[in-house]
């Protein structure tokens, strides 16, 4: 069975960036445009990890760890941060909130795809 990886985020580039380095892999790809549809999205999907971004509108990254962490879902899916964002204060508060890890924009398809394979033990 596939890793499924809900991506989330308000860049069109970026969902399409991360589709093309997801399905390369042979990983099945969702995306939402912004933290709500995330959310919203989340228990449809099942996804085995989330990428959020932080700067989102309607609601942002720190929103959407914290709706999956604390809101109806109660998740413990890992939840990536991939943001143009690079701050300690930023990190900490999102490691805080109950996020897994941290990746910073522009990202590499290889270091992606190790993270995700790394914080689910997704062996294939």
């Amino acid at each position: 069975m596939a890793l499924k990886v809900l991506a989330i985020d308000d860049s069109r580039t970026i969902r399409e960036l991360l589709r093309v380095a997801i399905e390369n892999v042979g990983f099945e790809y969702e995306c939402a445009v912004d933290g709500v549809d995330g959310v919203g999205k989340f228990s449809q999907v099942g996804p085995d990890v989330v990428i959020t971004d932080i700067n989102m509108p309607n609601l942002d990254g720190f929103g959407v760890i914290d709706e999956l962490r604390n809101g109806t879902a109660k998740t413990t899916v890992p939840i990536i941060v991939l943001t143009t964002e690079s701050s300690s204060d930023l990190k900490m508060r999102a490691r805080d909130a109950g996020a897994t890890g941290w990746m910073v924009k522009p990202f590499d398809d290889d270091a992606l795809v190790s993270v995700l394979r790394r914080v689910t033990g997704y062996q294939a």
